[in-house]
Protein backbone atom coordinates (compact mmCIF):
# COMPACT_ATOMS: atom_id res chain seq x y z
CA UNK A 1 0.00 0.00 0.00
CA UNK A 2 1.01 3.74 -0.64
CA UNK A 3 1.58 6.25 1.36
CA UNK A 4 -1.42 7.50 -0.46
CA UNK A 5 -3.61 5.45 1.07
CA UNK A 6 -6.22 6.02 3.95
CA UNK A 7 -8.02 3.31 5.85
CA UNK A 8 -11.53 3.67 7.59
CA UNK A 9 -12.95 0.78 9.84
CA UNK A 10 -16.86 0.58 11.00
CA UNK A 11 -19.87 -1.33 9.87
CA UNK A 12 -20.53 -0.15 6.32
CA UNK A 13 -23.23 0.07 3.99
CA UNK A 14 -23.64 0.54 0.28
CA UNK A 15 -26.34 0.12 -2.61
CA UNK A 16 -25.54 -1.85 -5.37
CA UNK A 17 -28.89 -1.26 -7.49
CA UNK A 18 -32.46 -0.39 -7.04
CA UNK A 19 -34.33 -2.98 -4.99
CA UNK A 20 -37.30 -2.50 -7.43
CA UNK A 21 -35.86 -3.83 -9.81
CA UNK A 22 -33.55 -6.63 -8.37
CA UNK A 23 -35.15 -7.15 -5.39
CA UNK A 24 -34.08 -6.29 -1.51
CA UNK A 25 -31.79 -8.61 -0.79
CA UNK A 26 -29.64 -8.34 -3.90
CA UNK A 27 -29.56 -4.70 -3.58
CA UNK A 28 -26.87 -3.82 -1.04
CA UNK A 29 -23.51 -4.92 0.56
CA UNK A 30 -23.16 -4.99 4.12
CA UNK A 31 -19.74 -5.65 6.56
CA UNK A 32 -20.85 -5.81 9.69
CA UNK A 33 -17.14 -5.35 10.24
CA UNK A 34 -15.83 -4.03 7.18
CA UNK A 35 -12.55 -0.80 6.17
CA UNK A 36 -13.03 1.17 3.34
CA UNK A 37 -10.03 2.26 1.63
CA UNK A 38 -9.46 5.67 -0.04
CA UNK A 39 -6.29 6.87 -2.33
CA UNK A 40 -6.11 10.03 -4.03
CA UNK A 41 -10.03 11.05 -2.87
CA UNK A 42 -11.19 7.66 -4.13
CA UNK A 43 -12.64 4.27 -3.44
CA UNK A 44 -9.35 1.61 -3.61
CA UNK A 45 -11.83 -0.82 -2.02
CA UNK A 46 -14.46 -2.15 0.68
CA UNK A 47 -14.63 -5.30 1.78
CA UNK A 48 -14.51 -7.40 5.38
CA UNK A 49 -11.63 -6.21 7.85
CA UNK A 50 -11.14 -10.04 8.04
CA UNK A 51 -9.88 -10.18 4.10
CA UNK A 52 -8.45 -6.57 3.95
CA UNK A 53 -6.38 -6.25 7.24
CA UNK A 54 -3.75 -8.05 6.22
CA UNK A 55 -2.87 -5.76 3.18
CA UNK A 56 -2.83 -2.89 5.02
CA UNK A 57 0.60 -2.92 6.67
CA UNK A 58 1.58 0.50 7.74
CA UNK A 59 -1.70 2.07 6.48
CA UNK A 60 -3.02 4.48 9.63
CA UNK A 61 -6.75 3.03 10.22
CA UNK A 62 -9.30 5.61 11.46
CA UNK A 63 -11.69 3.29 13.65
CA UNK A 64 -15.31 4.19 14.24
CA UNK A 65 -16.88 1.89 17.28
CA UNK A 66 -20.96 1.64 17.11
CA UNK A 67 -21.40 3.84 13.95
CA UNK A 68 -21.96 3.06 10.44
CA UNK A 69 -20.27 4.13 7.11
CA UNK A 70 -22.23 5.20 3.55
CA UNK A 71 -22.41 6.95 0.84
CA UNK A 72 -22.43 10.74 1.39
CA UNK A 73 -26.37 11.72 0.79
CA UNK A 74 -27.28 13.60 -2.44
CA UNK A 75 -30.36 16.12 -2.72
CA UNK A 76 -31.46 16.47 -5.85
CA UNK A 77 -33.93 19.47 -5.37
CA UNK A 78 -32.71 22.27 -2.97
CA UNK A 79 -32.85 26.65 -2.75
CA UNK A 80 -30.09 27.85 -1.17
CA UNK A 81 -31.23 31.15 -0.98
CA UNK A 82 -34.09 30.49 0.79
CA UNK A 83 -32.24 29.05 3.77
CA UNK A 84 -33.08 31.96 6.36
CA UNK A 85 -37.01 31.81 5.39
CA UNK A 86 -36.91 27.98 6.64
CA UNK A 87 -39.74 27.47 8.93
CA UNK A 88 -41.74 30.30 7.88
CA UNK A 89 -45.39 29.91 8.86
CA UNK A 90 -47.42 27.61 6.05
CA UNK A 91 -49.14 29.17 2.64
CA UNK A 92 -49.99 27.44 -0.32
CA UNK A 93 -46.83 27.33 -2.74
CA UNK A 94 -48.48 30.61 -4.76
CA UNK A 95 -48.84 32.23 -1.97
CA UNK A 96 -45.21 30.83 -0.32
CA UNK A 97 -43.26 32.43 -3.22
CA UNK A 98 -44.95 35.63 -2.98
CA UNK A 99 -44.68 35.79 0.67
CA UNK A 100 -41.45 34.46 1.73
CA UNK A 101 -39.40 33.51 -0.97
CA UNK A 102 -39.26 36.42 -3.41
CA UNK A 103 -38.65 39.16 -1.07
CA UNK A 104 -35.52 36.88 0.51
CA UNK A 105 -34.13 35.86 -2.97
CA UNK A 106 -34.11 39.77 -3.64
CA UNK A 107 -31.07 39.96 -1.53
CA UNK A 108 -28.98 38.26 -3.63
CA UNK A 109 -28.18 41.35 -5.79
CA UNK A 110 -25.56 41.48 -3.65
CA UNK A 111 -22.91 39.35 -3.70
CA UNK A 112 -21.39 39.44 -0.08
CA UNK A 113 -25.19 38.62 1.05
CA UNK A 114 -24.79 35.49 -1.19
CA UNK A 115 -21.50 34.98 -0.03
CA UNK A 116 -22.65 34.79 3.51
CA UNK A 117 -25.36 32.40 3.01
CA UNK A 118 -24.04 30.01 0.42
CA UNK A 119 -21.08 29.52 3.29
CA UNK A 120 -24.08 29.09 6.10
CA UNK A 121 -25.89 26.57 3.52
CA UNK A 122 -23.00 24.26 2.34
CA UNK A 123 -22.25 23.94 6.56
CA UNK A 124 -25.95 22.94 6.79
CA UNK A 125 -25.56 20.12 4.09
CA UNK A 126 -22.41 19.10 5.30
CA UNK A 127 -23.65 18.92 8.98
CA UNK A 128 -26.46 16.47 7.75
CA UNK A 129 -24.11 14.26 5.56
CA UNK A 130 -25.16 15.84 2.22
CA UNK A 131 -22.05 15.87 -0.45
CA UNK A 132 -23.97 16.75 -3.72
CA UNK A 133 -27.18 18.70 -4.60
CA UNK A 134 -28.84 20.27 -7.14
CA UNK A 135 -29.12 23.69 -6.22
CA UNK A 136 -31.53 26.93 -7.17
CA UNK A 137 -29.33 30.35 -7.16
CA UNK A 138 -31.40 33.47 -7.47
CA UNK A 139 -31.86 35.29 -10.96
CA UNK A 140 -28.71 37.43 -10.32
CA UNK A 141 -25.54 35.53 -11.74
CA UNK A 142 -23.60 36.66 -8.34
CA UNK A 143 -25.82 34.16 -6.62
CA UNK A 144 -24.54 31.12 -8.32
CA UNK A 145 -20.50 32.64 -8.45
CA UNK A 146 -20.54 32.83 -4.45
CA UNK A 147 -22.32 29.76 -4.68
CA UNK A 148 -19.38 27.28 -7.16
CA UNK A 149 -16.55 29.79 -5.01
CA UNK A 150 -17.46 28.44 -2.01
CA UNK A 151 -18.39 24.67 -3.10
CA UNK A 152 -14.91 24.74 -4.82
CA UNK A 153 -13.43 25.74 -2.03
CA UNK A 154 -14.47 22.77 -0.23
CA UNK A 155 -14.30 20.08 -3.21
CA UNK A 156 -17.43 19.19 -3.33
CA UNK A 157 -19.53 17.73 -5.84
CA UNK A 158 -22.19 20.13 -6.26
CA UNK A 159 -24.44 21.56 -9.57
CA UNK A 160 -26.49 24.90 -9.53
CA UNK A 161 -27.47 27.42 -12.00
CA UNK A 162 -28.97 30.89 -12.05
CA UNK A 163 -33.00 31.80 -12.15
CA UNK A 164 -34.64 32.38 -15.41
CA UNK A 165 -37.56 34.07 -15.11
CA UNK A 166 -39.00 36.73 -17.41
CA UNK A 167 -42.90 37.51 -15.98
CA UNK A 168 -45.12 37.16 -13.03
CA UNK A 169 -42.35 38.19 -10.61
CA UNK A 170 -41.44 40.97 -9.12
CA UNK A 171 -39.45 43.65 -10.84
CA UNK A 172 -36.10 42.85 -9.20
CA UNK A 173 -36.34 39.27 -10.02
CA UNK A 174 -36.94 39.54 -13.58
CA UNK A 175 -34.51 38.96 -16.43
CA UNK A 176 -35.48 38.70 -19.74
CA UNK A 177 -35.35 35.52 -22.46
CA UNK A 178 -32.05 37.75 -23.94
CA UNK A 179 -30.17 38.35 -21.01
CA UNK A 180 -31.18 35.06 -18.97
CA UNK A 181 -29.70 33.46 -21.93
CA UNK A 182 -26.69 35.15 -22.12
CA UNK A 183 -25.86 35.52 -17.97
CA UNK A 184 -26.45 31.58 -18.09
CA UNK A 185 -23.84 30.97 -20.87
CA UNK A 186 -21.27 33.13 -19.03
CA UNK A 187 -21.89 31.09 -16.05
CA UNK A 188 -21.35 27.78 -17.61
CA UNK A 189 -18.25 28.88 -19.35
CA UNK A 190 -16.94 29.89 -16.32
CA UNK A 191 -18.15 26.87 -13.97
CA UNK A 192 -19.63 23.95 -15.68
CA UNK A 193 -17.00 20.94 -15.76
CA UNK A 194 -14.49 23.07 -13.28
CA UNK A 195 -13.41 20.90 -11.03
CA UNK A 196 -16.45 18.71 -9.23
CA UNK A 197 -19.05 21.37 -10.44
CA UNK A 198 -21.69 21.35 -12.64
CA UNK A 199 -24.22 24.08 -13.93
CA UNK A 200 -27.73 23.45 -14.87
CA UNK A 201 -30.20 25.78 -16.79
CA UNK A 202 -32.53 26.79 -14.17
CA UNK A 203 -36.26 28.07 -15.52
CA UNK A 204 -38.16 28.64 -12.49
CA UNK A 205 -41.35 26.75 -13.39
CA UNK A 206 -43.10 27.10 -16.26
CA UNK A 207 -45.71 30.16 -15.55
CA UNK A 208 -42.68 32.95 -14.63
CA UNK A 209 -41.27 31.92 -17.96
CA UNK A 210 -42.47 33.19 -21.70
CA UNK A 211 -42.63 30.90 -24.53
CA UNK A 212 -39.45 32.95 -25.42
CA UNK A 213 -37.54 32.48 -22.38
CA UNK A 214 -38.34 28.79 -22.53
CA UNK A 215 -37.30 28.29 -25.65
CA UNK A 216 -33.93 29.79 -25.42
CA UNK A 217 -33.41 27.95 -22.20
CA UNK A 218 -34.09 24.85 -24.47
CA UNK A 219 -31.59 25.44 -26.74
CA UNK A 220 -29.12 26.39 -24.06
CA UNK A 221 -29.55 23.33 -22.77
CA UNK A 222 -28.49 21.08 -25.82
CA UNK A 223 -25.76 23.60 -26.95
CA UNK A 224 -23.10 22.22 -23.98
CA UNK A 225 -22.10 18.52 -23.05
CA UNK A 226 -23.51 16.91 -19.85
CA UNK A 227 -25.66 20.43 -19.11
CA UNK A 228 -28.26 19.94 -16.43
CA UNK A 229 -31.86 21.14 -16.61
CA UNK A 230 -33.55 22.43 -13.44
CA UNK A 231 -36.85 23.19 -13.08
CA UNK A 232 -40.53 22.14 -10.85
CA UNK A 233 -43.31 20.16 -12.16
CA UNK A 234 -47.19 19.54 -11.17
CA UNK A 235 -46.11 20.43 -7.32
CA UNK A 236 -49.32 21.73 -6.68
CA UNK A 237 -53.19 21.74 -8.24
CA UNK A 238 -53.47 25.53 -8.49
CA UNK A 239 -50.25 25.90 -9.73
CA UNK A 240 -51.11 23.39 -13.04
CA UNK A 241 -54.26 25.10 -13.31
CA UNK A 242 -52.31 27.98 -13.75
CA UNK A 243 -50.25 26.31 -16.77
CA UNK A 244 -53.26 24.79 -18.05
CA UNK A 245 -53.94 28.50 -18.27
CA UNK A 246 -50.62 30.35 -19.32
CA UNK A 247 -50.33 27.99 -22.44
CA UNK A 248 -53.37 26.46 -23.62
CA UNK A 249 -51.97 25.23 -27.00
CA UNK A 250 -49.88 22.42 -24.76
CA UNK A 251 -51.89 18.84 -23.31
CA UNK A 252 -50.09 19.36 -20.41
CA UNK A 253 -47.77 20.94 -17.66
CA UNK A 254 -45.02 18.84 -18.95
CA UNK A 255 -45.43 18.89 -22.52
CA UNK A 256 -44.73 22.65 -21.95
CA UNK A 257 -41.22 21.89 -21.36
CA UNK A 258 -41.02 18.48 -23.52
CA UNK A 259 -41.77 21.46 -26.72
CA UNK A 260 -39.45 23.40 -25.30
CA UNK A 261 -36.45 20.79 -25.28
CA UNK A 262 -36.30 20.44 -21.94
CA UNK A 263 -36.96 17.01 -21.29
CA UNK A 264 -33.96 13.88 -21.43
CA UNK A 265 -31.13 13.02 -19.63
CA UNK A 266 -29.63 15.24 -17.07
CA UNK A 267 -33.46 16.98 -16.68
CA UNK A 268 -35.06 17.19 -13.12
CA UNK A 269 -37.63 18.01 -12.18
CA UNK A 270 -39.39 18.60 -9.28
CA UNK A 271 -42.05 17.18 -7.16
CA UNK A 272 -43.80 15.75 -9.86
CA UNK A 273 -46.97 15.14 -7.21
CA UNK A 274 -50.15 15.49 -9.75
CA UNK A 275 -48.47 13.57 -12.65
CA UNK A 276 -50.66 11.12 -15.14
CA UNK A 277 -49.65 7.98 -16.55
CA UNK A 278 -48.85 9.51 -19.93
CA UNK A 279 -46.44 12.06 -18.47
CA UNK A 280 -44.64 9.54 -16.14
CA UNK A 281 -44.30 7.61 -19.55
CA UNK A 282 -42.85 10.49 -21.19
CA UNK A 283 -40.11 11.27 -18.27
CA UNK A 284 -39.03 7.42 -18.67
CA UNK A 285 -38.89 7.52 -21.87
CA UNK A 286 -36.80 11.01 -22.12
CA UNK A 287 -34.76 9.60 -19.34
CA UNK A 288 -35.80 12.89 -17.36
CA UNK A 289 -35.77 12.58 -13.37
CA UNK A 290 -38.04 13.58 -11.05
CA UNK A 291 -36.82 14.58 -7.23
CA UNK A 292 -39.26 13.52 -4.42
CA UNK A 293 -39.31 16.09 -1.98
CA UNK A 294 -41.51 14.56 1.35
CA UNK A 295 -41.07 17.61 3.67
CA UNK A 296 -42.57 20.39 1.52
CA UNK A 297 -45.27 18.48 -0.67
CA UNK A 298 -46.47 17.90 3.41
CA UNK A 299 -45.78 21.31 5.00
CA UNK A 300 -47.30 23.37 1.53
CA UNK A 301 -49.67 20.98 1.42
CA UNK A 302 -48.74 19.87 -2.28
CA UNK A 303 -50.13 16.11 -2.03
CA UNK A 304 -48.97 12.68 -1.71
CA UNK A 305 -45.54 11.84 -3.97
CA UNK A 306 -46.83 8.29 -5.31
CA UNK A 307 -43.25 6.56 -5.78
CA UNK A 308 -44.40 2.84 -6.51
CA UNK A 309 -46.09 4.54 -9.62
CA UNK A 310 -42.96 5.90 -10.63
CA UNK A 311 -41.20 2.91 -10.20
CA UNK A 312 -43.74 1.48 -12.70
CA UNK A 313 -42.96 3.49 -15.44
CA UNK A 314 -39.31 3.39 -14.78
CA UNK A 315 -38.70 6.84 -13.78
CA UNK A 316 -35.44 7.73 -12.22
CA UNK A 317 -36.07 9.65 -8.80
CA UNK A 318 -34.01 10.91 -6.69
CA UNK A 319 -34.70 12.26 -3.00
CA UNK A 320 -34.97 16.12 -2.24
CA UNK A 321 -34.92 18.48 0.86
CA UNK A 322 -36.65 21.49 -1.27
CA UNK A 323 -35.24 23.86 1.78
CA UNK A 324 -37.03 26.28 2.49
CA UNK A 325 -40.48 24.84 1.67
CA UNK A 326 -38.77 21.56 2.92
CA UNK A 327 -38.67 21.65 6.49
CA UNK A 328 -35.12 20.53 7.22
CA UNK A 329 -31.65 19.68 5.42
CA UNK A 330 -31.53 16.26 6.94
CA UNK A 331 -32.23 13.42 3.84
CA UNK A 332 -32.84 10.80 7.26
CA UNK A 333 -35.52 13.08 7.84
CA UNK A 334 -37.14 13.48 4.16
CA UNK A 335 -37.16 9.32 4.30
CA UNK A 336 -38.65 10.09 7.97
CA UNK A 337 -41.78 12.15 6.07
CA UNK A 338 -41.14 9.87 2.83
CA UNK A 339 -42.33 6.76 5.03
CA UNK A 340 -45.24 8.41 6.49
CA UNK A 341 -46.36 9.08 2.98
CA UNK A 342 -46.32 5.66 1.50
CA UNK A 343 -47.94 5.05 4.43
CA UNK A 344 -50.83 7.04 3.59
CA UNK A 345 -51.07 5.84 0.71
CA UNK A 346 -51.55 1.99 1.80
CA UNK A 347 -47.89 1.30 0.51
CA UNK A 348 -44.17 0.54 2.10
CA UNK A 349 -40.88 2.33 1.94
CA UNK A 350 -38.47 -0.28 2.77
CA UNK A 351 -34.89 0.76 4.49
CA UNK A 352 -33.07 -0.42 1.42
CA UNK A 353 -35.42 1.74 -0.76
CA UNK A 354 -34.67 4.31 1.70
CA UNK A 355 -31.13 3.97 1.16
CA UNK A 356 -31.12 3.45 -2.55
CA UNK A 357 -33.01 7.12 -2.65
CA UNK A 358 -30.66 9.31 -0.73
CA UNK A 359 -27.66 8.09 -2.09
CA UNK A 360 -27.27 5.81 -5.21
CA UNK A 361 -31.23 6.24 -6.68
CA UNK A 362 -29.65 10.19 -6.66
CA UNK A 363 -26.87 9.67 -7.98
CA UNK A 364 -28.48 8.00 -11.07
CA UNK A 365 -31.03 10.42 -10.86
CA UNK A 366 -28.14 13.37 -11.83
CA UNK A 367 -26.47 10.78 -14.32
CA UNK A 368 -23.31 10.84 -11.47
CA UNK A 369 -23.66 7.14 -10.70
CA UNK A 370 -20.27 5.98 -12.28
CA UNK A 371 -18.63 9.12 -9.73
CA UNK A 372 -20.88 8.54 -6.68
CA UNK A 373 -23.38 7.17 -5.19
CA UNK A 374 -21.92 3.63 -3.64
CA UNK A 375 -18.36 2.33 -2.90
CA UNK A 376 -17.97 0.91 -6.01
CA UNK A 377 -13.52 1.12 -7.04
CA UNK A 378 -12.77 4.50 -8.58
CA UNK A 379 -15.76 6.79 -7.16
CA UNK A 380 -15.36 9.94 -5.35
CA UNK A 381 -14.72 8.41 -1.77
CA UNK A 382 -17.78 10.96 -0.41
CA UNK A 383 -18.62 9.25 2.48
CA UNK A 384 -20.35 9.71 6.13
CA UNK A 385 -19.68 7.96 9.21
CA UNK A 386 -23.46 7.73 11.41
CA UNK A 387 -23.62 7.19 15.08
CA UNK A 388 -25.76 4.76 16.91
CA UNK A 389 -25.50 6.90 19.88
CA UNK A 390 -25.88 9.97 18.94
CA UNK A 391 -28.71 10.40 20.95
CA UNK A 392 -29.90 8.55 24.26
CA UNK A 393 -33.16 7.29 22.34
CA UNK A 394 -31.58 6.44 19.30
CA UNK A 395 -28.54 4.61 21.52
CA UNK A 396 -31.20 2.79 23.21
CA UNK A 397 -33.04 1.76 20.61
CA UNK A 398 -30.44 0.64 18.82
CA UNK A 399 -29.75 -2.07 22.00
CA UNK A 400 -33.08 -3.29 21.27
CA UNK A 401 -32.66 -4.01 17.26
CA UNK A 402 -32.48 -7.20 15.88
CA UNK A 403 -31.32 -6.84 12.45
CA UNK A 404 -29.82 -4.15 10.20
CA UNK A 405 -32.78 -3.44 8.50
CA UNK A 406 -34.03 -2.40 11.68
CA UNK A 407 -31.47 -0.29 12.74
CA UNK A 408 -31.28 1.67 9.39
CA UNK A 409 -34.87 2.19 9.99
CA UNK A 410 -34.40 3.65 13.00
CA UNK A 411 -31.75 6.02 11.64
CA UNK A 412 -34.17 7.09 9.17
CA UNK A 413 -37.37 7.90 11.89
CA UNK A 414 -34.68 9.08 14.90
CA UNK A 415 -31.87 10.77 13.18
CA UNK A 416 -31.24 14.10 12.40
CA UNK A 417 -27.70 16.13 11.87
CA UNK A 418 -26.56 14.91 15.28
CA UNK A 419 -26.49 11.52 13.71
CA UNK A 420 -23.70 12.53 11.25
CA UNK A 421 -20.60 12.39 13.10
CA UNK A 422 -18.23 12.94 10.26
CA UNK A 423 -18.52 13.77 6.21
CA UNK A 424 -16.09 13.67 3.80
CA UNK A 425 -16.02 14.54 0.19
CA UNK A 426 -13.29 13.47 -1.75
CA UNK A 427 -11.59 11.31 0.88
CA UNK A 428 -11.52 14.82 2.94
CA UNK A 429 -13.01 15.39 6.41
CA UNK A 430 -15.19 18.40 5.97
CA UNK A 431 -17.43 18.15 9.15
CA UNK A 432 -16.81 16.60 12.23
CA UNK A 433 -19.95 16.83 14.89
CA UNK A 434 -17.15 17.08 17.88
Amino acid sequence: MTNNVNAYRSAILHSLADPAEVGIEASYQYFEDGILLVENGQVLEVGAASELLPKLQGVEIREYRDALITPGFIDTHIHYPQTGIIASYGEQLLDWLNTYTFPAEGAFADKAHAADVAGIFLKELLRNGTTTALVFGTVHKQSVDAFFEAAQALNLRMIAGKVLMDRHAPDFLTDTPESGYADSKELIERWHGKGRLHYAVTPRFAPTSSDAQLELAGKLFGEYPDLYMHTHLSENKAEIAWVKELFPARKGYLDVYDHHKLTGPRAVFAHGVHLCDDECKRLAETGSALSFCPTSNLFLGSGLFDLEKMEQHGVRVGLGTDVGGGTSFSQLQSLNEAYKIMQLQGKKLSPMKSLYLATLGGARSLYLDDRIGNFQTGKDADFIVLDYNATPLLSYRMQQARSLEERLFALTILGDDRTVKETFAAGRSVHQRD
